[in-house]
């Protein structure tokens, strides 16, 4: 009996899956898809200074055992061209238009740290595009119980990416939560081929300006939360440095259909560190 060669492929999975581009105005987006087909996917906001490459291969390939996983470079960082804006407003509306460009007519968002504040304005700017929500690490913005950012904390994370660096930011000095850090950090040298740079230079101060504003409130989605009427997925690490843990909190209590959920002995990485429970979690969400 002869075997058709092409069913004798591999799936694609976050290790091996091309990166592919689109054009929306002036801007060449340069993204990653694959998984199983579903009628609505799943697209990935990353964090401060991170691109393609910093997202965990465990996490998105345990997605894309069930859905179609989606992750994009927004404006100005890795692959993609343009500039980096300096407010999470205009970084929401490259998001939107990456995802038209796909053509896509509704989406499940996993927003992650500054992901989150994107994931935010995306969906009170477009709420029928947007499905459901998860939010990871991260805050609503200025508001009655909230956190700002630790400048310092922010001052280490521009420096360039480290395995200490890491260690130290996103997980909590404990010997459990270090040893999945170190899992973490070998899993991202997995990727075959080209690999995707972390955000450097004059995008960094934007970015960082971008953060600024939403913790003056000048940018950010508090006053508006309780416009969101998806379904929200709220979840944090029980000593996040980066963005309080308490930021969960006060966005859980003031959308109006949130779910929260606190991993224990995690830190702002947690979705990393609890890889496979996280993701079981917000698949049930998602699927419910």
């Amino acid at each position: 009996m002869m075997t058709n060669q092409d069913d004798m492929k591999q799936p694609e999975s976050s290790e091996t899956t091309p990166t592919r581009f689109v054009s929306a105005g002036d801007v060449r987006f340069a993204y990653r898809r694959f998984g199983k087909p579903s009628g609505t996917p799943l697209v990935f906001l990353q964090h401060f200074r991170g691109s393609l490459d910093n997202w965990d291969p465990a996490l998105l390939n345990g997605f894309a055992q069930d859905r179609t996983v989606i992750t994009f470079d927004n404006a100005g960082v890795g692959f993609s061209s343009g500039e980096v804006p300096d407010n999470v407003s205009a970084m929401a509306q490259h998001a939107l238009d990456f995802i038209d460009a796909l053509d896509l007519t509704q989406v499940d968002l996993l927003g992650f740290s500054l992901g989150g504040y994107i994931a935010q304005h995306l969906t009170l700017r477009r709420p029928n595009l947007v499905r459901r929500l998860l939010l990871a690490g991260t805050g609503p913005g200025k508001g009655e119980g909230t956190q700002d950012l630790n400048q310092n904390i922010l001052d280490a994370a521009s420096l360039p990416p480290s395995r200490n660096g890491l260690l130290q930011l996103f997980f909590e000095q404990t010997e459990t939560s270090k040893a999945a850090g170190a899992a973490f950090w070998d899993r991202l040298q997995t990727r075959e081929g080209e690999r995707d740079p972390s955000l450097t230079g004059p995008g960094v101060q934007a970015q960082r300006t971008a953060l600024t504003r939403w913790d003056r409130n000048e940018d950010s989605a508090y006053p508006h939360l309780r416009e969101i009427a998806q379904p929200v997925f709220v979840a944090g690490g029980s000593h996040d440095l980066i963005i309080p843990t308490v930021n969960a909190f006060v966005l859980a209590q003031r959308l109006p259909n949130a779910l929260l959920t606190i991993y224990p002995d995690s830190g702002h990485g947690f979705l990393f560190q609890y890889h496979t429970l996280f993701g079981k979690h917000a698949t049930l969400f998602l699927d419910s």
